[in-house]
């Protein structure tokens, strides 16, 4: 068994509202075989390093684009949306993969993968509130810790197929409640039941804790073990977040490592850019 990426998974979405435009994205898998040999693996693309190669000598040579000043919108939301529909079209395997960077309350950094599930593409949502980029997740989990004791964090998507990344920061505010409900009941049952069984950053005795609790779950609403439809609310402690940007850069890899790096910075409701020095 190969990879399956349900490209079609990432058809333009446009929510039905009265507001301004968002975009809502879903997410492109791939499924590794069943058996964990290398050969397996590399089945997905993920060749293991030889024993002997030194990884200080692994480097690629940037060659695919340039980016210029007068190449860039001068909406940054605008740039974003161009730059994700062609990692789309280039059938990345996770375009919407994004670290996010939080800062606890003692000054310790911590970093994670999350996928981008929406961001205002021409101007503030429904609610009213800034226009930013969302993501969902358990509020009680560390990087719900993190942003309710330090409310900016940094976003990164990087896009090796383009030679591209966008790096994002700014301030972090709850999505509303009617956003995070939308949201959650167009997500798999599977996906949901897990939102309520998983106690996401505890530590736990084993495995056999979280199959518990879904079974839990499940007997709780009533929902049978073969279910592929049910109604569910979302837990209190699962829903969105939007970050806010007031500074985003566009990066374009070029040889000897000289990048193209454009700047976006927002002051008083307005954005100016600039060229950052390789």
């Amino acid at each position: 068994m190969g990879c399956i990426a349900d490209v079609g998974a990432f058809a333009r979405k446009r929510t039905a509202c009265r507001g301004p435009r968002s975009r809502n994205i879903d997410q492109l898998s791939c499924t590794p075989p069943a058996a964990d040999s290398i050969d397996a693996v590399a089945q997905c693309g993920i060749a293991p390093p030889s024993p002997l190669m030194n990884i200080a000598d692994l480097r690629t040579t940037y060659r695919r684009a340039t980016l210029a000043e007068s190449d860039v919108a001068s909406d940054p939301f605008v740039q974003f949306e161009g730059w994700l529909d062609q990692a789309i079209a280039s059938e990345a395997l996770e375009p919407t993969a994004m670290t996010l960077a939080t800062v606890d309350a003692e000054g310790r950094p911590s970093a994670r993968v999350v996928l981008l599930k929406g961001f205002d593409a021409d101007g503030p949502p429904p609610d009213g509130s800034a226009r930013g980029f969302v993501w969902y997740t358990n509020y009680d989990s560390r990087k719900g810790s993190d942003l309710a004791a330090n409310a900016r964090a940094a976003l990164c998507l990087f896009w090796p197929e383009l030679e591209r990344q966008v790096r994002i920061e700014g301030a972090v505010a709850k999505a509303s409640a009617d956003e995070s409900d939308r949201y959650f009941a167009s997500r798999p049952l599977g996906s949901r039941v897990g939102a309520w069984a998983s106690p996401q950053s505890e530590m736990i005795a084993s495995r056999d804790i979280i199959e518990d609790r879904e079974r839990a779950t499940r007997s709780r609403f009533e929902i049978a073990a073969d279910a592929e439809q049910a109604d569910l609310p979302r837990p209190p402690h699962w829903g969105g977040y939007r970050l806010v940007p007031d500074r985003i850069e566009f990066w374009q890899g070029r040889p000897s490592r000289l990048h193209d790096r454009i700047v976006y910075r927002g002051e008083r409701g307005r954005w100016t850019t600039a060229r950052l020095a390789p």
